[in-house]
């Protein structure tokens, strides 16, 4: 305990950002979670080939997040993104149920990486305010998330265009972060 509490403290106060990475189908909304993190406000984007990277200042916290592109083509290249990180972020469009396969096809492709041996997994079931948004319950059912049981990781209802649940994410990621290292 003294020893986790220790690497927790040491994290808190270095310079270091944690270093995330978020990654999902294209159109979950990473791009718009990233900006309403950053800058408060929505921002009009287009899907993003490549990645953006942003540092994120939260409480006491510093992450270093890349948002990498989810067309089908930029997928092989998400596992150059993997390295060296504290977290993973995966978000996924609540909405989408024609996707959700597919979505729980690649979080489970990626979490086999060895590169995520100790890296804990935040899953944000986005865009919660439409109607018809699939229960939280839901979503971690369709993308297998139970069967996750090497990694610490939790599923936060969100809203990026709202902000609805985006600091409860970072909540239990500031929490939690250390506990797999």
């Amino acid at each position: 305990m003294g020893a986790t509490m220790s690497q927790f403290v040491k994290r808190l106060t270095s310079k270091e950002a944690m270093r995330v990475t978020m990654l999902g189908l294209d159109g979950s909304g990473k791009t718009s979670i990233l900006f309403k993190l950053k800058l408060g406000d929505i921002v009009r984007s287009v899907p993003t080939v490549g990645f953006n990277v942003e540092m994120i200042r939260y409480k006491c916290m510093s992450f270093t997040m890349w948002d990498v592109g989810g067309q089908v083509k930029i997928r092989s290249l998400w596992r150059h993104y993997l390295n060296d990180i504290h977290a993973l972020i995966f978000v996924v469009d609540s909405n989408d149920r024609v996707r959700m396969p597919e979505a729980r096809s690649e979080l489970h492709r990626v979490m086999e990486e060895s590169m995520l041996k100790n890296v804990a997994l935040l899953v944000f079931a986005n865009k919660q305010d439409l109607p018809g948004a699939m229960e939280v319950s839901e979503v971690s059912r369709r993308l297998g998330l139970h069967l996750f049981t090497r990694h610490l990781w939790h599923i936060q209802s969100t809203s990026a265009a709202t902000g609805q649940g985006l600091y409860e994410g970072l909540d239990w990621l500031a929490k939690n972060i250390s506990k797999q290292a």
